[in-house]
Protein backbone atom coordinates (compact mmCIF):
# COMPACT_ATOMS: atom_id res chain seq x y z
CA UNK A 1 0.00 0.00 0.00
CA UNK A 2 1.99 3.78 -0.58
CA UNK A 3 2.65 5.55 2.04
CA UNK A 4 0.25 8.71 2.06
CA UNK A 5 2.17 12.19 2.15
CA UNK A 6 3.19 13.96 5.09
CA UNK A 7 0.84 16.40 5.92
CA UNK A 8 1.87 19.98 6.02
CA UNK A 9 1.87 21.53 9.86
CA UNK A 10 0.73 24.63 8.61
CA UNK A 11 -2.51 22.68 6.28
CA UNK A 12 -5.63 23.94 8.59
CA UNK A 13 -8.19 22.19 9.98
CA UNK A 14 -11.45 23.71 9.27
CA UNK A 15 -14.51 23.87 11.88
CA UNK A 16 -17.84 24.75 11.37
CA UNK A 17 -18.73 26.87 13.91
CA UNK A 18 -20.96 30.02 14.74
CA UNK A 19 -19.85 32.95 13.26
CA UNK A 20 -19.51 36.28 15.41
CA UNK A 21 -19.25 39.47 13.16
CA UNK A 22 -17.48 42.35 14.71
CA UNK A 23 -20.04 45.61 14.60
CA UNK A 24 -17.44 47.99 13.35
CA UNK A 25 -16.29 46.01 10.58
CA UNK A 26 -13.72 48.63 9.02
CA UNK A 27 -11.54 51.56 10.82
CA UNK A 28 -9.55 53.80 9.27
CA UNK A 29 -5.84 53.66 10.75
CA UNK A 30 -3.45 56.08 11.03
CA UNK A 31 -1.38 55.02 8.11
CA UNK A 32 -4.77 55.47 5.99
CA UNK A 33 -5.39 59.11 7.07
CA UNK A 34 -1.82 59.79 6.61
CA UNK A 35 -2.03 58.61 2.89
CA UNK A 36 -4.67 61.12 2.49
CA UNK A 37 -2.81 63.94 4.34
CA UNK A 38 0.00 63.14 1.81
CA UNK A 39 -2.28 63.09 -1.03
CA UNK A 40 -3.74 66.61 -0.22
CA UNK A 41 -1.16 68.79 -2.51
CA UNK A 42 -1.63 66.31 -5.42
CA UNK A 43 -5.66 66.86 -5.12
CA UNK A 44 -4.93 70.83 -4.47
CA UNK A 45 -2.95 70.68 -7.75
CA UNK A 46 -5.65 68.61 -9.92
CA UNK A 47 -8.39 70.70 -8.07
CA UNK A 48 -6.95 74.42 -9.50
CA UNK A 49 -6.20 72.53 -12.98
CA UNK A 50 -9.71 71.31 -13.15
CA UNK A 51 -11.25 74.54 -11.79
CA UNK A 52 -8.73 76.50 -14.31
CA UNK A 53 -10.23 74.24 -17.42
CA UNK A 54 -13.78 74.36 -16.10
CA UNK A 55 -13.55 78.22 -16.12
CA UNK A 56 -12.10 78.45 -19.46
CA UNK A 57 -14.64 76.01 -21.26
CA UNK A 58 -17.93 76.53 -18.52
CA UNK A 59 -18.83 79.70 -18.69
CA UNK A 60 -21.64 79.66 -17.30
CA UNK A 61 -21.37 77.28 -14.47
CA UNK A 62 -17.82 76.09 -14.09
CA UNK A 63 -18.41 74.70 -11.31
CA UNK A 64 -20.13 71.57 -12.53
CA UNK A 65 -17.04 69.50 -13.80
CA UNK A 66 -15.29 70.26 -10.93
CA UNK A 67 -18.16 68.86 -8.49
CA UNK A 68 -18.42 65.99 -10.71
CA UNK A 69 -14.48 65.19 -10.72
CA UNK A 70 -14.70 65.47 -6.70
CA UNK A 71 -17.77 63.39 -6.42
CA UNK A 72 -16.38 60.91 -9.05
CA UNK A 73 -14.19 59.74 -6.03
CA UNK A 74 -17.07 57.35 -4.85
CA UNK A 75 -16.33 55.41 -7.91
CA UNK A 76 -13.93 53.87 -5.72
CA UNK A 77 -16.55 52.03 -3.86
CA UNK A 78 -18.70 51.19 -6.62
CA UNK A 79 -18.67 47.22 -7.06
CA UNK A 80 -19.06 47.24 -11.23
CA UNK A 81 -16.33 49.90 -11.49
CA UNK A 82 -14.34 47.79 -9.09
CA UNK A 83 -14.93 44.79 -11.41
CA UNK A 84 -14.06 46.84 -14.44
CA UNK A 85 -10.70 47.76 -12.64
CA UNK A 86 -9.45 44.59 -11.16
CA UNK A 87 -10.30 42.90 -14.85
CA UNK A 88 -8.68 45.78 -17.06
CA UNK A 89 -6.06 47.24 -15.17
CA UNK A 90 -5.04 44.39 -12.29
CA UNK A 91 -5.80 41.75 -15.08
CA UNK A 92 -7.58 39.26 -12.46
CA UNK A 93 -10.45 36.77 -13.20
CA UNK A 94 -12.94 35.25 -11.02
CA UNK A 95 -11.97 32.24 -9.31
CA UNK A 96 -13.18 28.97 -11.28
CA UNK A 97 -15.48 26.53 -9.14
CA UNK A 98 -12.35 24.44 -8.02
CA UNK A 99 -10.53 27.53 -7.12
CA UNK A 100 -13.85 28.71 -5.21
CA UNK A 101 -13.71 25.17 -3.69
CA UNK A 102 -10.53 26.04 -2.05
CA UNK A 103 -10.54 29.58 -1.26
CA UNK A 104 -13.81 29.44 0.68
CA UNK A 105 -13.11 27.58 3.72
CA UNK A 106 -9.64 29.48 4.15
CA UNK A 107 -11.50 32.62 3.67
CA UNK A 108 -13.83 31.58 6.08
CA UNK A 109 -11.29 30.98 8.60
CA UNK A 110 -9.74 34.56 8.23
CA UNK A 111 -13.00 36.60 8.54
CA UNK A 112 -14.16 34.03 11.61
CA UNK A 113 -11.05 34.78 13.16
CA UNK A 114 -11.07 38.52 12.40
CA UNK A 115 -15.47 38.52 13.48
CA UNK A 116 -15.75 40.16 9.58
CA UNK A 117 -18.39 39.85 7.32
CA UNK A 118 -16.26 37.82 4.23
CA UNK A 119 -18.86 38.41 1.85
CA UNK A 120 -18.44 41.93 1.79
CA UNK A 121 -15.23 41.26 -0.20
CA UNK A 122 -14.47 39.58 -3.39
CA UNK A 123 -11.79 37.07 -4.21
CA UNK A 124 -10.06 37.20 -7.87
CA UNK A 125 -7.22 35.69 -9.51
CA UNK A 126 -4.22 36.78 -11.39
CA UNK A 127 -2.30 34.48 -13.50
CA UNK A 128 0.98 34.43 -12.33
CA UNK A 129 3.54 32.17 -11.46
CA UNK A 130 4.70 34.81 -8.54
CA UNK A 131 4.25 34.05 -5.02
CA UNK A 132 1.74 37.30 -4.18
CA UNK A 133 -1.40 38.52 -3.03
CA UNK A 134 -3.07 42.48 -2.45
CA UNK A 135 -5.55 44.24 -1.85
CA UNK A 136 -7.43 46.09 -4.32
CA UNK A 137 -10.20 49.16 -3.91
CA UNK A 138 -12.57 49.06 -1.57
CA UNK A 139 -13.13 45.09 -1.67
CA UNK A 140 -11.12 43.39 -3.91
CA UNK A 141 -8.70 40.26 -2.28
CA UNK A 142 -6.35 39.21 -5.38
CA UNK A 143 -3.98 36.49 -4.98
CA UNK A 144 -1.68 34.43 -7.57
CA UNK A 145 -2.59 31.41 -8.86
CA UNK A 146 0.69 30.23 -7.79
CA UNK A 147 0.44 31.07 -4.61
CA UNK A 148 -3.64 29.70 -4.57
CA UNK A 149 -1.90 25.72 -6.04
CA UNK A 150 1.35 25.89 -3.88
CA UNK A 151 0.31 27.32 -0.41
CA UNK A 152 -0.58 25.54 2.22
CA UNK A 153 -4.18 26.43 3.53
CA UNK A 154 -2.63 28.18 6.49
CA UNK A 155 0.06 29.54 4.77
CA UNK A 156 -2.19 31.01 2.32
CA UNK A 157 -4.69 32.21 5.37
CA UNK A 158 -1.90 34.41 6.65
CA UNK A 159 -1.83 35.88 3.51
CA UNK A 160 -5.44 36.22 2.70
CA UNK A 161 -5.21 37.55 6.61
CA UNK A 162 -2.49 40.39 5.78
CA UNK A 163 -3.96 41.71 3.21
CA UNK A 164 -7.85 41.80 5.10
CA UNK A 165 -6.16 44.11 7.32
CA UNK A 166 -5.18 46.20 4.66
CA UNK A 167 -9.11 46.65 3.87
CA UNK A 168 -10.07 46.73 7.62
CA UNK A 169 -7.15 49.25 8.22
CA UNK A 170 -8.53 51.58 5.34
CA UNK A 171 -4.98 51.09 2.90
CA UNK A 172 -6.43 50.13 0.18
CA UNK A 173 -9.26 52.87 -0.27
CA UNK A 174 -7.23 55.67 0.75
CA UNK A 175 -4.49 54.84 -1.71
CA UNK A 176 -6.43 54.52 -4.32
CA UNK A 177 -8.66 57.48 -4.07
CA UNK A 178 -5.60 59.39 -3.22
CA UNK A 179 -4.41 58.28 -6.48
CA UNK A 180 -7.46 58.82 -8.62
CA UNK A 181 -7.70 62.35 -7.64
CA UNK A 182 -4.05 62.92 -8.07
CA UNK A 183 -4.31 61.85 -11.75
CA UNK A 184 -5.33 65.51 -13.76
CA UNK A 185 -2.07 66.52 -12.08
CA UNK A 186 -0.14 63.48 -13.00
CA UNK A 187 -1.34 63.77 -16.79
CA UNK A 188 -0.91 67.47 -16.90
CA UNK A 189 3.26 66.87 -15.72
CA UNK A 190 3.18 64.62 -18.26
CA UNK A 191 1.76 66.39 -21.25
CA UNK A 192 3.94 69.49 -20.09
CA UNK A 193 7.07 67.72 -19.68
CA UNK A 194 6.41 65.63 -23.60
CA UNK A 195 6.12 69.24 -24.81
CA UNK A 196 8.70 70.81 -23.03
CA UNK A 197 11.36 68.03 -24.35
CA UNK A 198 9.53 68.33 -28.02
CA UNK A 199 10.39 72.25 -28.10
CA UNK A 200 14.17 71.25 -26.75
CA UNK A 201 14.56 68.57 -29.70
CA UNK A 202 13.22 71.09 -32.38
CA UNK A 203 15.23 73.98 -31.08
CA UNK A 204 18.57 71.93 -31.19
CA UNK A 205 17.85 71.36 -34.97
CA UNK A 206 17.20 75.29 -35.48
CA UNK A 207 20.40 76.51 -33.20
CA UNK A 208 22.28 76.06 -29.96
CA UNK A 209 21.84 79.49 -29.63
CA UNK A 210 17.72 79.22 -29.93
CA UNK A 211 18.06 76.01 -27.46
CA UNK A 212 19.98 77.96 -25.01
CA UNK A 213 17.51 80.93 -25.36
CA UNK A 214 14.46 78.51 -24.53
CA UNK A 215 16.24 76.88 -21.83
CA UNK A 216 16.60 79.76 -19.78
CA UNK A 217 12.69 80.97 -20.25
CA UNK A 218 11.88 77.75 -19.24
CA UNK A 219 14.19 77.76 -16.53
CA UNK A 220 13.22 81.27 -15.38
CA UNK A 221 9.16 80.03 -15.36
CA UNK A 222 10.51 77.22 -13.56
CA UNK A 223 11.99 79.29 -10.73
CA UNK A 224 8.73 81.42 -10.80
CA UNK A 225 6.59 78.73 -10.20
CA UNK A 226 8.41 77.54 -7.26
CA UNK A 227 8.66 80.54 -5.93
CA UNK A 228 5.37 81.53 -6.03
CA UNK A 229 3.55 78.31 -5.37
CA UNK A 230 6.49 76.59 -3.21
CA UNK A 231 3.86 75.72 -0.77
CA UNK A 232 2.08 73.19 -3.23
CA UNK A 233 5.25 72.05 -5.44
CA UNK A 234 7.61 71.42 -2.28
CA UNK A 235 5.01 69.23 -0.57
CA UNK A 236 4.25 67.28 -4.11
CA UNK A 237 8.31 66.87 -4.53
CA UNK A 238 8.38 65.58 -1.16
CA UNK A 239 5.13 63.34 -1.46
CA UNK A 240 6.16 59.80 -2.97
CA UNK A 241 9.07 59.72 -0.74
CA UNK A 242 6.58 60.48 2.87
CA UNK A 243 4.15 58.01 1.10
CA UNK A 244 6.48 55.47 0.44
CA UNK A 245 7.36 55.91 4.46
CA UNK A 246 3.68 55.55 4.96
CA UNK A 247 3.08 52.43 2.99
CA UNK A 248 5.66 50.30 5.07
CA UNK A 249 4.01 51.26 7.98
CA UNK A 250 1.07 50.12 6.74
CA UNK A 251 2.87 46.62 5.87
CA UNK A 252 4.05 45.97 8.89
CA UNK A 253 0.28 46.75 10.55
CA UNK A 254 -1.46 44.17 7.92
CA UNK A 255 1.50 41.74 8.82
CA UNK A 256 0.14 42.61 12.69
CA UNK A 257 -2.92 42.05 11.52
CA UNK A 258 -2.14 38.49 10.26
CA UNK A 259 -0.61 37.69 13.38
CA UNK A 260 -3.07 38.57 16.15
CA UNK A 261 -5.26 36.30 14.12
CA UNK A 262 -2.92 33.46 14.56
CA UNK A 263 -0.96 33.73 11.49
CA UNK A 264 2.48 34.72 12.49
CA UNK A 265 4.13 31.57 11.98
CA UNK A 266 2.46 30.82 8.27
CA UNK A 267 3.18 34.44 7.57
CA UNK A 268 6.80 34.82 8.53
CA UNK A 269 7.50 31.44 5.98
CA UNK A 270 5.79 33.04 3.42
CA UNK A 271 7.70 36.13 3.75
CA UNK A 272 10.73 33.51 3.85
CA UNK A 273 9.73 31.95 0.57
CA UNK A 274 9.13 35.35 -1.29
CA UNK A 275 12.62 36.23 -0.44
CA UNK A 276 14.30 33.26 -1.92
CA UNK A 277 12.18 33.42 -4.80
CA UNK A 278 13.79 37.33 -5.11
CA UNK A 279 17.57 36.42 -4.23
CA UNK A 280 16.79 32.90 -6.76
CA UNK A 281 15.82 35.50 -9.73
CA UNK A 282 18.80 37.52 -8.81
CA UNK A 283 21.53 34.90 -9.01
CA UNK A 284 19.68 33.94 -12.49
CA UNK A 285 20.52 37.37 -13.45
CA UNK A 286 23.99 36.92 -12.62
CA UNK A 287 24.67 33.75 -14.03
CA UNK A 288 23.71 35.70 -17.47
CA UNK A 289 25.60 38.59 -16.70
CA UNK A 290 22.56 41.13 -16.27
CA UNK A 291 22.79 41.36 -12.67
CA UNK A 292 20.40 44.28 -11.49
CA UNK A 293 22.06 47.50 -9.60
CA UNK A 294 21.62 47.09 -5.93
CA UNK A 295 19.11 50.06 -4.66
CA UNK A 296 20.33 53.00 -3.46
CA UNK A 297 19.53 55.30 -1.03
CA UNK A 298 16.98 56.87 -2.94
CA UNK A 299 15.57 53.62 -4.34
CA UNK A 300 14.99 52.35 -0.65
CA UNK A 301 13.09 55.47 0.32
CA UNK A 302 10.67 54.99 -2.26
CA UNK A 303 10.14 51.30 -1.51
CA UNK A 304 6.45 50.51 -0.57
CA UNK A 305 7.69 47.35 1.78
CA UNK A 306 10.01 47.21 4.31
CA UNK A 307 12.72 44.77 4.20
CA UNK A 308 12.68 41.11 5.06
CA UNK A 309 14.91 41.74 8.34
CA UNK A 310 12.60 44.06 9.42
CA UNK A 311 8.96 42.46 8.95
CA UNK A 312 10.44 39.29 10.37
CA UNK A 313 11.57 41.48 13.89
CA UNK A 314 8.21 43.08 14.14
CA UNK A 315 6.57 39.50 13.93
CA UNK A 316 9.22 38.04 16.03
CA UNK A 317 6.83 38.95 19.18
CA UNK A 318 3.84 37.29 17.12
CA UNK A 319 5.76 33.54 17.07
CA UNK A 320 5.23 30.66 19.91
CA UNK A 321 8.84 29.85 21.74
CA UNK A 322 10.52 27.40 20.24
CA UNK A 323 12.07 25.70 17.07
CA UNK A 324 8.75 25.88 15.11
CA UNK A 325 8.36 29.80 16.25
CA UNK A 326 11.85 30.18 14.67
Amino acid sequence: MPQQPARHPHELDFEQRRAHIARHQRATDITAWGQLLLHLPNFTASLLLITGISVTLFDNAPWIPVAVWIASGALVFHRPTESFFATNFLHLRRPSAAEAARLGPIWREVTLRAGIDGANYELWIEESDGLNAYAAAGHIVGVTRFSLDRLPSGQLAGVLAHELGHHTGGHAWSGLLGFWYALPGRFAWVVVRKVVLGLMVVSSYISPLVTGALALVLGCGLVSIVTTAWFIVLPVLLAPYLLAGVSRQAELRADRHAAALGFAPMLVEVLEAMHAEGEAQTAALHAVGRAPRRPGTLAKLLSSHPDLHTRLHHLQRHLPPGPSGH
